[in-house]
């Protein structure tokens, strides 16, 4: 296993201790929200340098093309979905954005066995980063929500994660459909 592979099984493994550390710090526990908020960003820079240092060092593997974006979707759609279930944010929204994931990744699968391979577009990379923006901007919120003297803060923080989210749920969909355009000759019936 080379260093990359090992970063993004890091950033697998952060997944349940992001979630524990999350509803530890629902219950008013300051330092689980501060611990949840850290986990996420450490495993987010996973993500960025697992992905670098591959390309980089020449030590891209079909094990990291397959576990990388697994681990990106595990980690932000973990995320969302603990949001939902304390009220954070819509259902509707990670419906969507699980639609995409699942619409893309059976795209994938169909060009693969016809031997294509649809990399990752920009719009889609752009798409994960407003997605983890947004829930880093969320779970920061909840680390300066009982401080009083961030009040101002917590307002402006409270839209910036809301603006980004809506930036990436609009992503989502930006992508997915350009995905589907792309691979859409794949998709016509023979």
């Amino acid at each position: 296993m080379n260093l990359p592979n090992f970063l993004t099984m890091i950033r697998m493994a952060l997944v349940p201790v992001f979630i524990v550390f999350f509803y530890l710090g629902q219950g008013g526990a300051y330092l689980f929200c501060v611990l949840a908020f850290a986990v996420f960003v450490i495993a987010s820079l996973t993500d960025a340098l697992d992905g670098h240092i591959a390309r980089s060092r020449g030590l891209v593997t079909n094990f990291g093309k397959l576990m990388d974006p697994l681990a990106d979707k595990v980690l932000t759609t973990s995320a969302f979905i603990v949001f939902v279930d304390v009220h954070l944010i819509y259902a509707w929204m990670v419906i969507v954005i699980l639609a995409r994931e699942f619409a893309i990744t059976g795209l994938r699968s169909v060009a693969a066995s016809e031997g294509v391979v649809i990399p990752a577009g920009f719009s889609g990379k752009l798409k994960t980063v407003f997605q983890m923006v947004a829930i880093c901007l969320i779970l920061f919120t909840s680390v300066i929500e009982g401080v009083s003297s961030a009040m101002n803060m917590w307002v402006f923080l409270s839209y910036a994660s809301l603006v980004c989210l809506w930036v990436a749920v609009g992503l989502t969909v930006y992508s997915g459909i350009e995905y589907l355009w792309k691979g859409r000759k794949l998709l016509n019936t023979k």
